[in-house]
């Protein structure tokens, strides 16, 4: 992976991980006390069609999945493990994942879009450091 890639991924990932790390843990904290967190937690309202009854199993969701597996793969793709693209796609999609989901059940926000995109760009990163998208991937074809 070249050293540039490796920097933005690891600091990419890093951003992703503890922000999603702070925004569940928000949303455990605003359900178990059941305050709005300065209107960090969305409305109640929105759980209505959805298979949660509060917060808390969301918020947790958030921090542990798809914040750990960004904080793992900067952690690893900032050391340069072999493991650390397989983590950056594991992370990404998930990050996809989220979102979508997430779109089904609340109205459109800004934040996903832009979580959206930064999902986007750590697996054209990805796929740039792979040698599948890029100068060599079109002369190879």
């Amino acid at each position: 992976m070249k050293r540039w890639i490796r920097i933005v991924l690891t600091i990419l990932t890093a951003t992703i991980g503890l922000t999603a790390v702070a925004g569940g843990l928000a949303l455990v904290i605003g359900a178990v006390t059941a305050s709005t967190s300065g209107g960090i937690v969305p409305d109640r309202a929105f759980l209505e069609n959805g298979p949660f009854s509060s917060y808390v199993a969301p918020g947790l969701l958030l921090a542990v999945i798809v914040g750990g597996t960004h904080l793992l793969a900067s952690v690893l793709v900032g050391r340069g493990s072999q493991a650390g693209s397989f983590a950056v796609a594991v992370a990404g999609f998930g990050l996809l994942i989220w979102i979508f989901v997430q779109m089904m059940v609340i109205p459109f926000s800004p934040l996903q879009a832009i979580y959206f995109a930064a999902a986007l760009a750590e697996l054209g990163l990805l796929l740039l450091s792979m040698g599948l998208v890029g100068r060599r991937a079109l002369a190879a074809s």
